[in-house]
């Protein structure tokens, strides 16, 4: 049990020293030299976790979605409002996310950087889906098609914010993205119930937070 516990450290580790030399220096440039001695651990270590560096790179690019999710709400809209402004605020917090969204954003040949945006879409289009469902939606919206437009739209958010000022009005921009998004998919009704403020994020960040304390409390 001890060797395992370590063996998660380790990896937990690895992936926290990878995801800051990827978001300092992108993925051509970053080296496993520089992982290595960031990470503090073994050559050997590193290679019994992952293969490679573009091993790596997927690593971090996974590891960002695995703890903490937006929790369930009534109104799909709001729950995926939720996971979308969680996002956000992770983006200006935590290191994997930062690193996971240049990695997946960074134009350079050698990293397969589809499957985040194509877990964001299948994630909106089952949201959305629900959210027709639960008659919340307005009739013309076709799930799929503005999941592909509200994917696209945080994406591009996100790179301008970072461009600018490393992600510090983040919060506040996607605020005004769903406030000028979601009247043309949402009813009126639900839209006056939703929450958008900018300080959304760090509330189910907090909430997002105790929930998986509690689960690993009850394993453990």
């Amino acid at each position: 049990m001890a060797e395992q516990v370590r063996a998660i450290r380790t990896r937990q580790a690895i992936l926290m020293a990878a995801a800051r030399v990827f978001e300092a220096r992108g993925y051509q440039a970053a080296t496993i030299s520089e992982i290595l001695t960031a990470a503090g651990v073994t050559k050997g270590a590193l290679y019994f976790h992952f293969q490679s560096k573009e091993d790596l790179a997927q690593g971090v690019l996974a590891e960002q979605d695995q703890r903490l999710v937006a929790p369930d709400r009534p109104s799909k809209v709001q729950e995926l409002v939720d996971m979308v402004m969680l996002h956000a605020y992770r983006l200006q917090t935590d290191p994997l996310v930062r690193a996971g969204v240049r990695l997946s954003m960074d134009q350079q040949p050698g990293l397969d950087r589809s499957g985040p945006f194509l877990r964001w879409g299948e994630v909106c289009t089952d949201m959305f889906t629900k959210a027709k469902a639960q008659s919340e939606l307005l009739p013309h919206v076709v799930p799929a098609e503005s999941a592909d437009v509200f994917v696209g739209s945080f994406a591009g958010i996100q790179s301008m914010s970072q461009a600018i000022c490393d992600y510090g009005d983040l919060s506040h921009r996607v605020s005004a993205l769903l406030r000028h998004l979601l009247p043309s998919m949402t009813l009126p009704s639900v839209l006056a119930s939703l929450d958008l403020s900018p300080a959304r994020g760090a509330t189910v960040y907090a909430e997002a937070l105790r929930v998986a304390d509690e689960q690993e409390a009850a394993v453990s």
